[in-house]
């Protein structure tokens, strides 16, 4: 049965189809300062732009399943734990259609090496003011993103413990 198919012949209302996606912010430090792992975009939209790994979800994964997956395609790390961010769902915040994205987020207390692969073609730690500094061209609405999972983070009791003061710095 599709499902879909049922519940827009079902509907009065107009139905927008949505794709569904995981974004990681994975977060790590160094010396005492906060990074942000990013991506470079290989393909448009955004082509050039920085980005938080992430993509679509697909046939049987959850959000966080294929936001993990994508965080290995694209920059060749992992985490063991994530912690939910936020759904972001904006109408326009992807020009190629309707994608509500779900955003997790980790610390990790080093900055391994990443490698770039799938639709990133580069993969790198940035310092986390300079990808959130002014004139800095992210993709989609992903410095929003980073910026809600700082929050997220300061606001977890251990994490906050350990990024609040890079935090207050970053924002």
């Amino acid at each position: 049965m599709n499902t879909t198919a049922t519940v827009a012949e079902d509907s009065d209302e107009n139905v927008e189809t949505a794709i569904l996606a995981g974004d990681v912010v994975l977060f790590g430090k160094k010396d005492g300062q906060l990074y942000v792992l990013v991506i470079r975009r290989r393909w448009e939209p955004f082509i050039g732009h920085l980005a938080v790994p992430g993509g679509c979800v697909g046939i049987g994964e959850d959000t966080e399943d294929a936001a993990r997956r994508e965080l290995g395609e694209e920059t060749g790390l992992s985490a063991d734990q994530l912690i939910y961010v936020g759904v972001y769902a904006k109408p326009g915040r992807d020009p190629r259609g309707r994608v509500v994205s779900f955003a997790y987020t980790a610390l990790l207390d080093h900055l391994p090496d990443p490698t770039a692969g799938d639709d990133a073609a580069v993969a790198e730690w940035v310092l986390v003011a300079e990808v959130l500094a002014a004139g800095t061209q992210l993709a989609f609405d992903h410095r929003q993103i980073i910026t809600d999972a700082m929050r997220k983070l300061v606001s977890n009791d251990a994490m906050g413990k350990v990024i609040g003061a890079a935090y207050r710095v970053a924002m």
